[in-house]
């Protein structure tokens, strides 16, 4: 069979661009059609990732089989085996009778799977069954079945991270990823941008009886410039908003801002963003840093305090290091506890001016050791004194028993309190 041409197959599916990654897509879709191989589809929500298995579907041998098409994302934890294996009377509660699943229905065509990394672990150990040897088992029953089905699957997650977190079986994801085929996102195919657009408007005119609505042409490079998180679903949401709520036909940029979100994180315009400006993400990852680097400062300053206590390190090791930058006030020579008043301005000496003559020996740090004895000593004799010796309400300050506090007090020898 001939290889259909690439612009016919985006006719019949209405598919709308000519950008080179969409070109590569849909030639890699047709090239794998006549296979049996799995296809994984991947890219961004809103990039049309549906029409692709419906590409490959149509240009099979199975074209006239089955086309099933799940979102697996939308199947609730407990019943997707069933949905997609089947399952035998009586095998769980509700289950009144035997139900076909999606792989029995689909023998000898397609089963298209949509939103595939949100599918449990459990279900992904019986998919990868299904796709390695054809045979699965229905829900309560022990019995071994066969099925010919073609799996394609899509995701708008990061597989190789999904499968690292444990998320997703690494073994399924190569499974699966046969052949991949990956989507661009409407962001890499800026000359699109005005084609879909012309495309909704029109479609949006026809639907309800009015003339189309037009780009300016620096409202066209507002729309090319435009970050389109949501990608091909959110210019077609935005383009029937203004045909139907705007009274003027002719959309210049100002109107067009109406419409873009550019005030929410992620929906910034690419036109509005410099290079000096950082992203959410950039600033999260700022944040993180900064903490990161406080610890740090934190315990080299715990052990420059050790070490001066330790006497490893003196005055003049922490002082020389300081760098004197130009048009910056000049370090301070810290002086010792005794002293309480601040240094004259003139007494305030560059770093390169202290002699050894100049440092003042801190006074020796002696560490004064408590035991746990003598601190449950102190606050039970405190407590005592501030209850005038009424141990019962000694006991309840101290949040222990009467009984414990008259054994403390004897172990103590507070007796006379």
């Amino acid at each position: 069979m001939a290889k259909p041409d690439i612009q016919q197959v985006k006719q019949r599916f209405g598919i709308i661009g000519n950008s080179h990654d969409l070109n590569r897509a849909i030639d890699v879709a047709l090239q794998v059609a006549p296979t049996d191989m799995s296809v994984l589809v991947t890219g961004e929500s809103g990039v049309g990732k549906e029409n692709f298995p419906q590409i490959i579907h149509q240009f099979s041998h199975r074209k006239h089989g089955t086309y099933i098409a799940v979102n697996c994302g939308s199947i609730p934890e407990g019943t997707i085996d069933s949905e997609l294996f089947g399952h035998e009377k009586g095998s769980f509660t509700g289950a009144t009778g035997e139900r076909k699943g999606y792989f029995e229905v689909a023998n000898g065509g397609t089963l298209f799977l949509d939103e595939v990394g949100e599918l449990p672990l459990s279900t992904q150990a019986r998919l990868l069954r299904v796709l390695e040897s054809g045979e699965f088992i229905k829900v309560g029953s022990s019995k071994v079945e066969k099925t010919d089905v073609r799996v394609v699957a899509a995701t708008n997650l990061d597989m190789i991270t999904a499968t690292r977190n444990g998320r997703f079986r690494e073994d399924l994801y190569y499974r699966l990823n046969t052949v991949p085929i990956r989507i661009p996102s409407l962001r890499d195919r800026k000359d699109d941008i005005p084609l879909l657009f012309r495309k909704f408007a029109s479609d949006c005119a026809e639907k309800y009886s009015m003339p189309p609505i037009s780009l300016t042409d620096e409202a066209r490079q507002m729309l090319k410039d435009y970050y389109w998180p949501g990608n091909i679903r959110q210019l077609k949401n935005i383009t029937e908003q203004i045909s139907i709520i705007e009274q003027t036909r002719e959309i210049t940029p100002d109107i067009l801002k109406l419409y873009l979100p550019a005030n929410e994180v992620g929906l910034i315009p690419i036109g509005t963003i410099n290079n000096d400006q950082k992203s959410f993400n950039n600033e999260r990852e700022i944040l993180y840093q900064v903490l990161f680097d406080m610890k740090k400062d934190m315990n080299e300053l715990k052990k420059i305090v050790h070490d001066i206590v330790a006497g490893n390190l003196s005055a003049k090791d922490i002082i020389n290091p300081v760098i004197v930058e130009k048009d910056k006030p000049l370090p301070m020579v810290v002086q010792p506890k005794e002293r309480s008043t601040p240094l004259p301005v003139k007494d305030i000496l560059p770093v390169s001016d202290i002699s050894d003559n100049d440092i003042i020996e801190a006074p020796e740090y002696e560490e004064e050791a408590l035991s746990l004895q003598d601190v449950e000593k102190d606050m039970i004799k405190k407590a005592l004194e501030r209850h005038n010796g009424k141990r019962k309400n000694a006991a309840q300050d101290l949040k222990i028993s009467e009984r414990t506090l008259y054994r403390k007090i004897k172990e103590y020898n507070l007796e006379s309190l």
